[in-house]
């Protein structure tokens, strides 16, 4: 049974699923993943193929909170992704 903080912290900072893919040719990882941390702090960035690879070879993509967002550049993919945040 989760004690009261446990709960009240889930309560406060709903969860995130955000996920990139290491192999797609329009990001980098290091910086896609600070700049997503800066949007959605304490949130877990899963790095993996994500059988994405039609889209993931001519855009920027970020998948997040079940949506697959794209756009020509990962810094518009972040600003996209930021509506889909849970805050």
């Amino acid at each position: 049974m989760a004690s009261t903080e446990q709960r009240a912290s889930a309560a406060v900072r709903p969860a995130n699923d955000i996920r990139i893919c290491d192999k797609c040719r329009h990001i980098r990882v290091k910086t896609l993943v600070g700049k997503l941390q800066a949007a959605a702090p304490g949130t877990e960035i899963k790095v993996g193929c994500k059988s994405y690879c039609g889209p993931c070879q001519r855009y920027a993509f970020v998948f997040v909170n079940g949506r697959y967002v794209t756009a020509a550049t990962e810094d518009e993919a972040v600003e996209k992704a930021r509506k889909y945040l849970k805050t």
